[in-house]
Formats: C-alpha cells, structure tokens, sequence
C-alpha cells in the first residue's frame, strides 16, 4: 500500500484530486462532514463554497468565531440530517467516521449527497494499526487522560474538544470501504496509508511505541500495522450507465 510520509504531503494529495472534479464552471460546493475547528487544504485559486455540518455545537461554535471560513454552518448529526441529493462536488470528512456507531449510515448519505463525478475524501484512523488496536482496547478515560497528561491538551474531553468516544465501525475497515465501494457505484480512485505522527506522542514515549508496534506487528505475521497509523481515502461517485 502507498505510504504519505507527512501531513503536508497528505493535504497536497487532497488538494490535488479537489482541484481535478469538474464544477462545470461553477463555484466547488464543498460540504465538511463533522467540520472541527479548521480548514486545512490549500485550494488557493479554486473558487469554492464551504458548508460544515458538526454533531457538537461548541466545537462549530469555536470553528464560528476563531477562523469564520464557512459559508453555511449547520449543527446537526451526519445520520440524520437533512441535505439535497446530488448536491455536493467533494465531501471531506477527516477522523470523523470512527466516532460513528453507524457509519454505514453517514457514508450512504454521502453517496446521496454527492453529485455524478464528484468525490468523496475520507480520513480514519487504521483500526488495525497498532495505534489503532490500543485505541480499540482501552476505555474512553484512558484517551481523555492521555490527551490531558501526555499530550499537555488541558481541554481535551471538554465539550468542543478531542478526544471523543470510538466505535470503529468495520465499514472503515479497508475491507468494509472496498465492499461499500463496490455496493454503492463508488470508484476507489486512491487508497493509502498517512505515516504522519503514527503514534501520536513525544519523545521517548513515541521511541517506546515504535518498537512494541514492530514486535506486535511481526508477532501476528504482518495483521496489524506499525508503518502508519491512518487511512486515507478518495472515493469517486460513478456517472449512471445510461446505455
């Protein structure tokens, strides 16, 4: 599997296929699906417009008043909210789907939301990384902890704030995002690994991971991960045939 070495190097691989949907001369409709507190891809010299839709009202309340560079704001659950069909060229949705007890659900509604020959970008973590593993094993506290005491994040857990419950629904797996693909008229156009910060943590401690993820990795002969920690993916929605 291809491997980005960076996070630079990720946003440049987003930018990119962005840049390539065709908007037949119209602005990009761009919808940010669980939108946090930033836009990170450079689309400079692309006229787009930004709609973010976020479960946590704080967190777009943040997103509202430090950076103030959505077009439309709706605060909403990705499951159930209400958007047109066939309405977006691209939605992004970055480490999101792993806090999704049903992501089938959301990933459905983007096939819906999408325009014929618009794209899908989707971030998640691995849940088969070794980074993945440990977030699967142990408690929510334990994230929250971490993030406070090890990351120095003094707001983590609070509302607007990382870390949030996971669910690692199977259908971010590699194998459920190829099933669905293939159920849901959806062309894989890029399927990479995203080795940046695999392990999340300084020093020492990031030293230390490394080496029980190779030890865990070469035990279960290669099943869990140790060279990256994400899944990138760039989902394109197929024309209908109308032979």
């Amino acid at each position: 599997m291809l491997l980005l070495p960076d996070e630079d190097a990720c946003n440049a691989t987003i930018a990119r296929h962005i840049a390539g949907v065709d908007s037949r001369g119209e602005s990009l409709r761009i919808l940010e699906a669980g939108c946090g507190q930033r836009w990170l891809i450079d689309l400079e010299g692309i006229e787009f417009k930004l709609v973010g839709v976020d479960l946590d009202p704080a967190a777009l309340d943040i997103r509202l008043k430090q950076n103030a560079d959505l077009d439309e704001a709706i605060v909403g659950d990705l499951q159930t909210v209400e958007l047109p069909a066939n309405h977006f060229d691209v939605i992004y949705s970055s480490f999101v789907l792993e806090h999704v007890e049903r992501a089938h659900l959301v990933l459905e509604n983007f096939v819906r939301w999408l325009k014929p020959g618009g794209v899908v970008v989707v971030r998640v973590p691995d849940r088969n990384s070794f980074r993945g593993l440990l977030t699967r094993l142990s408690p929510h506290w334990f994230h929250v902890w971490y993030y406070r005491f090890i990351l120095h994040n003094h707001n983590a857990g609070r509302p607007g704030f990382a870390p949030y419950p996971t669910y690692y629904d199977p259908v971010i797996s590699r194998i459920g995002m190829r099933s669905f693909c293939r159920d849901h008229g959806l062309s894989l156009r890029m399927e990479c690994g995203d080795g940046s910060e695999s392990y999340g943590c300084p020093g020492w401690v990031a030293t230390t991971a490394e080496f029980v993820a190779r030890a865990v990795s070469a035990a279960t002969g290669g099943r869990v991960a140790w060279k990256h920690a994400n899944l990138l993916y760039i989902l394109r929605k197929d024309a209908p045939d109308r032979s």
